[in-house]
């Protein structure tokens, strides 16, 4: 599933799109733009499933085609098809919403058979796979390495590859940290995801809820950062790293049930993934100066969840 980190980016993201078109900015719009991001987001991610599915599969369309040549050798007939018979892959195969999300975006006549044979063929002289065909059973590690070592080091790490998928998804180059993140929840534990709701209800519902709060909050938001960023002008400050700190602030003031220390971490890491390299730094100090003022004033309310002992 989509997580709430993935869902502050993309609001995030849906922020600095409008602020950038427009100093007018439409809360409408940047709705429609959030929910345009967070499909494009789950339609890209399906397609790199289905990517590392198809190239699983090739080894019987490879074994097939080696056997009917007119005159085979013995190493053509004897082509291992041990991957097809992956057990990861047959249950990412069984997932709800996997194959219907296939048919409807038609990606299997948009996937070009020669990207696929070319991560296959790639696949079969490396010694992850050697060893992988020659052990004789099957355990969950070695299938689930095997899936992830097609990801991280045929998929995300051949250019060709990356700039095929870039041309098909305008997003890649601002989703390709989060969605490697994603995949490797995925190929942890599959069975956990549902293609039909990688972006739950409550997920949507507190998306929404954060891009809307952090627009009608603007003014209110930027009076509290404002006198905390001491010798910075603050509008010469990055316009991505204020669009952090406003839904920083967000979180700290109206989500009262996520952490104080869970906010602040998380817009940390985002401004380090996506703004400049002090970033993170940046947010960090401002972030917590805020929140320590609010302990001070008694206007931090968070719900305690912990069961008591």
């Amino acid at each position: 599933m989509i997580s709430r980190r993935n869902i502050r980016v993309k609001v995030v993201q849906s922020l600095y799109a409008v602020e950038s078109e427009s100093g007018d900015m439409s809360e409408e719009k940047a709705v429609q733009l959030l929910k345009k991001y967070l499909d494009q987001t789950s339609e890209l991610f399906l397609f790199l499933v289905f990517l590392i599915t198809e190239v699983a599969r090739y080894a019987e369309i490879h074994a097939k085609n080696k056997a009917s040549k007119h005159l085979p050798s013995q190493e053509d007939l004897t082509i291992n098809t041990k991957i097809a018979g992956n057990t990861l892959l047959w249950n990412i195969l069984e997932i709800p919403g996997f194959a219907s999300g296939v048919k409807e975006r038609g990606f299997s006549n948009q996937v070009e058979s020669a990207i696929v044979k070319r991560i296959y063929l790639k696949l079969i002289e490396s010694e992850e796979y050697k060893a992988y065909i020659l052990a004789e059973s099957r355990d969950k590690k070695s299938e689930k390495s095997l899936l992830t070592f097609v990801f991280t080091d045929l998929i995300m790490a051949d250019d060709y590859v990356t700039e095929y998928i870039e041309e098909r998804f305008v997003q890649w180059d601002d989703d390709s940290e989060m969605l490697y993140q994603m995949m490797m929840n995925f190929l942890a534990k599959p069975t956990l995801f549902n293609f039909k709701l990688l972006v739950g209800n409550e997920k949507r519902e507190y998306a929404l809820s954060l891009l809307k709060t952090a627009i009608t909050k603007k003014e209110l938001t930027m009076d509290i950062i404002t006198p905390k960023l001491k010798n910075w002008d603050a509008d010469r400050i990055a316009v991505l790293d204020m669009i952090i700190l406003r839904l920083g602030v967000c979180e700290l003031m109206f989500f009262e049930t996520i952490p104080a220390k869970v906010t602040i971490n998380e817009y940390i890491d985002v401004a380090k993934s996506y703004s400049t390299n002090q970033s993170g730094h940046f947010v960090n100090g401002i972030l917590d100066n805020i929140h320590k003022e609010m302990i001070t004033d008694g206007k931090l309310h968070k719900v305690d969840f912990k069961k008591p002992s």
